[in-house]
């Protein structure tokens, strides 16, 4: 009977050592992605904020009407952030140095507004880092943040912006004024039902820029303040 127990035992030791070996190697010959993916911890559609919304504004055209909206945020008493488009920045280095001079957060949007969803891990971190490195020889400090060109992202995104420590960030309202230029359509569509930790999405746009005094006065009229993301996240710093 007992030799019998560790016969058995025997067998059901070694069938669970094969289990095992044949598991660790089909993980090591599982493509990369499949193995696991980093970063999903640090993808954000919505802030955690109980009283501020954030306006994000996506920049890589718009430089006058960028000075005007921090005229109109400044009047309001508001602050905003600014995901910037590297090649943008490079020809308006004056901007963006103004844009954190008054106290706005800056983003990265990317260098070449490319789609993150159809590179490489290593093409998300090269298009995102020199973005990084050049808004910190502009204004001395990196973003933390990145919001992905047309919301398009993928886990070698992701995996790319964790290992950046960065967090990745879309949207909970977006106002699609790029396409529909409509000051009334922008209003309703960042103001419809928006709630606190809400992150809007926006461009530099005359139209925009013709919606953003009611936009803010409908939001102090629902006891609501604009704060930049990395407020709305609670980031810190």
């Amino acid at each position: 009977m007992a030799k019998r127990q560790k016969l058995w035992m025997n067998i059901v030791s070694n069938l669970a050592i094969i289990c095992l070996t044949f598991s660790v190697a089909f993980v090591c010959f599982m493509p990369d992605d499949a193995v696991a993916t980093a970063g999903k911890e640090n993808l954000y559609r919505n802030g955690y904020s109980k009283s501020g919304v954030s306006l994000m504004f996506n920049v890589y055209w718009g430089t006058e009407e960028v000075y005007q909206i921090l005229d109109v945020l400044d009047e309001y008493e508001a602050k905003s952030t600014f995901f910037i488009g590297g090649c943008w920045a490079d020809d308006n280095v004056q901007c963006l140095k103004d844009i954190a001079a008054r106290g706005h957060e800056i983003g990265n949007h990317g260098y070449f507004h490319k789609q993150h969803d159809k590179l490489t891990e290593a093409g998300n971190r090269e298009e995102i880092l020199r973005c990084n490195q050049f808004i910190s020889l502009a204004i001395g400090c990196e973003p933390q943040l990145f919001a992905p060109p047309s919301g398009a992202y993928s886990d070698a995104t992701l995996s790319a912006v964790s290992h950046l420590q960065m967090k990745t960030v879309l949207w909970t309202k977006d106002t699609i004024d790029w396409r529909d230029k409509d000051s009334a359509l922008v209003y309703t569509r960042a103001t419809k039902g928006v709630e606190a930790g809400a992150l809007v999405l926006m461009h530099p746009m005359e139209h925009t820029l013709k919606a953003l005094p009611d936009i803010l006065k409908e939001y102090k009229r629902r006891g609501l303040s604009a704060i930049t993301v990395g407020d709305n996240l609670c980031l810190g710093g």
